[in-house]
């Protein structure tokens, strides 16, 4: 019961800050959107964006990728995100929750998961789901807010996951620790 109490504080703050997400984190987000790009090739593939937000990746991956789906709890940002996606003929969104998403085993060929892990009650759980869409072949890129995540933390987080890091970027301009992940 307690992780669906945290989980329902978390889509109450989104749902207030919808309106103002991107003018207040359309900067960072995209700070992080260049590190995972510059280590992981989407062209043609088909990628969820687990937590998508208001949709400010869409517009990064929409002309590379095959396909786009988006999924985040705040119905709210999601309202935003599919403003978004209707602009883009590949990109799809669904309101969903990154613990329990409603996809077939190893579906996807990538999955992206930009600032999730410090709103989620379990990470390493939530990290096992991440996997269990993506493809054996697949990449994920997972990024741990600093503030929340202290280095060893976060590290012990992805091991935990039994995930192979590919890549680990950490840089002084991102507020995050971005991660390129292999099943």
């Amino acid at each position: 019961m307690t992780c669906w109490k945290d989980k329902r504080k978390v889509i109450k703050r989104y749902d207030i800050t919808a309106e103002m997400y991107d003018e207040r984190y359309k900067e960072e987000q995209g700070r992080k959107y260049c590190k995972a790009l510059q280590h992981i090739n989407i062209e043609d593939l088909v990628v969820l964006d687990v937590g998508c937000g208001s949709g400010l990746f869409f517009s990064e991956v929409a002309g590379k990728a095959k396909t786009v789906i988006g999924v985040d709890v705040s119905r709210k940002l999601l309202q935003k995100a599919k403003e978004k996606a209707d602009t883009l003929g590949n990109v799809s969104v669904l309101q969903a929750d990154a613990d329990h998403l409603p996809f077939c085993d190893k579906f996807f060929d990538g999955n992206f998961a930009f600032t999730i892990l410090q709103n989620m009650p379990r990470p390493n759980e939530t990290l096992t789901e991440l996997r269990r869409v993506v493809k054996t072949e697949g990449k994920m890129v997972v990024t741990g807010l600093k503030k929340a995540f202290p280095l060893n933390t976060f590290m012990d987080i992805l091991e935990g996951s039994k995930l192979r890091i590919v890549t680990f970027v950490e840089d002084e301009n991102v507020n995050c620790y971005v991660a390129l992940l292999a099943a």
